[in-house]
């Protein structure tokens, strides 16, 4: 048997692992713990500031961002309205160069109908063709008896007639045409203005009846002649007494 040296104890084995933790750990009690560093909240303090920072930079480039998506949003509205306005506008000037080129053939086919010469398979074709150049947005204007416009009215004939007040559409030479609010062409006329010096002709023959009264009175008219009517007979008698007693005086007894 192995003799034991006096003067030391075993002491059962510990890991070496063991010992440490429970050094940095402050032991089994927590007594050895190590206190926390005073600077620990200033630290946490720090860390926050720049995450204010950066949050506050994020807010400011989503503010930029949004504007820059309303700012795009508004600039295509106005785009596309743009386009509108610019298609309506190309498709009515197509719509009314094409129909300016058929407005010969319109005017054909209302001289045929004025005489009567519209009949048959030509009538046809010229009321399909009325149909059509409608739904396209033509319409026809001008009638005779309509005060004259020079906007939409050419004068091409100008006479006098008593029978209008203004100046009016006698006569309609060619219609006028126009697509919405836009002339195309306008209605060619001949036009008729009141006579000049008619209302004054007017008042000088009323007038003239005193004149004509006063008139026959100089002239010796009906007055006249009732004042000799009435003293007739004594004009004559005085005249036969003057002759009588002339020839009284003359040749009287006297003499012979």
């Amino acid at each position: 048997m192995t003799e034991e040296t006096p003067g030391f104890e075993e002491k059962p084995d510990v890991p070496t692992d063991a010992k440490t933790a429970e050094a940095q750990q402050g032991g089994p009690d927590g007594a050895g713990s190590t206190p926390a560093a005073p600077g620990a909240a200033a630290g946490n303090g720090d860390a926050n500031s720049p995450l204010a920072a950066r949050l506050d930079e994020t807010r400011k480039a989503l503010d930029e961002r949004t504007k820059d998506l309303q700012r795009l949003q508004a600039e295509y509205q106005n785009y596309r309205r743009r386009v509108e306005r610019d298609r309506v506008a190309v498709k009515e000037v197509a719509n009314a160069n094409l129909l300016t080129e058929l407005l010969p053939v319109l005017d054909d086919i209302g001289r045929a109908r004025d005489h009567e010469e519209l009949v048959g398979g030509f009538k046809s074709v010229a009321e399909s063709l009325e149909t059509v150049v409608a739904k396209m947005g033509l319409m026809q204007f001008g009638k005779e008896g309509e005060p004259f416009d020079p906007l939409i009215h050419e004068a091409l004939m100008h006479s006098y007639s008593p029978d209008v007040s203004e100046t009016t559409c006698v006569q309609i030479l060619q219609p006028g045409y126009r697509i919405g609010e836009r002339t195309i062409r306008p209605a060619r006329v001949a036009v008729a203005e009141p006579q000049p010096g008619a209302s004054s002709g007017s008042q000088g023959k009323e007038g003239e009846k005193p004149d004509e009264k006063q008139a026959d009175a100089d002239d010796g008219g009906p007055e006249s002649a009732g004042a000799a009517d009435a003293g007739g007979p004594d004009a004559s008698g005085s005249a036969k007494g003057e002759s009588g007693r002339g020839e009284t005086d003359s040749g009287g007894p006297d003499e012979g």
